[in-house]
């Protein structure tokens, strides 16, 4: 009788414990599942990720592996949220409106809040802050930025850069992007270059023993805020990759992360 009864009672204990391992995991998949639905994401448990996946050190292919800043803060972003993170590599040109269409969740890559982007689109709190800087020959008689008045700078025509440079009195010469402005710099063809910081400490990375000297832009021309974008659908996304970025701030990630494809650190104000 009493081994029936043990017997029994290990039976019991058995699918008591059966049950509450199901339950367990029922809930758990049940809470991921209920967060992906309420950031409305294209696929649950997923963040899904547009960048350009060509722009370096941002994000582009090594060995054919997508990396780059701002794959590691996807993927940093996405850990935070509890999610997996999925890129979708877009042609800029595309890229935002790509939002419009649900080809992906958010945006990562480098563009600028405006107030006309503003108008349609919601950014997170910024992961980066763009500061502008002059690149001049290190035995420049340049020594702040308004001393561009009256020169030849060289600048991509539609850029901010160009806008700022023809305010502060320079004559732009035109180029195709920021290496050929490099190069005329280093010619001796135009006394200077505007272009952010961030773009500048790529450039140093790899050019070491270039010489250059970086000048401030100081107040003369505006920080630019640099995050995520999400529709305005999305406003429970936006706050909560907000919270994820405030995070890696605070525990160091942002500037670890900055320093390891810039050089230096782009992420504070």
């Amino acid at each position: 009788m009493k081994k029936w009864l043990k017997t029994i009672a290990l039976a019991l204990f058995g699918l008591a414990l059966t049950v509450t391992l199901t339950a367990c995991g029922s809930s758990s998949s049940s809470k991921s599942s209920s967060a992906s639905s309420q950031l409305d994401l294209q696929k649950s448990g997923t963040l899904t990720i547009g960048l350009e996946g060509t722009f370096q050190p941002y994000s582009y292919r090594k060995d054919g592996k997508l990396t780059g800043f701002e794959v590691d803060l996807g993927k940093a972003i996405a850990k935070k949220l509890g999610l997996k993170a999925k890129f979708v590599p877009t042609k800029f040109d595309s890229l935002i409106a790509g939002l419009d269409v649900d080809k992906y969740d958010v945006v990562i890559n480098d563009i600028a809040e405006t107030a006309q982007r503003k108008q349609k689109y919601l950014f997170s709190t910024p992961y980066i802050y763009s500061k502008s800087q002059l690149a001049v020959k290190k035995n420049s008689s340049i020594n702040k930025i308004t001393d561009i008045k009256g020169k030849k700078v060289a600048q991509t025509t539609t850029s901010n850069n160009a806008t700022d440079a023809k305010r502060l009195g320079a004559t732009v010469t035109p180029t195709d992007g920021f290496q050929q402005s490099i190069d005329l710099v280093n010619q001796g063809r135009v006394a200077g270059t505007i272009n952010s910081r961030k773009a500048f400490y790529a450039y140093f990375k790899q050019n070491p023993k270039a010489n250059l000297k970086l000048i401030s832009g100081g107040s003369e021309i505006k920080t630019q805020k640099i995050g995520a974008i999400v529709t305005k659908k999305h406003a429970k996304l936006q706050k909560q990759i907000s919270k994820a970025i405030q995070e890696l701030r605070k525990d160091g990630t942002l500037k670890k992360l900055s320093n390891k494809y810039f050089g230096g650190n782009v992420t504070d104000k």
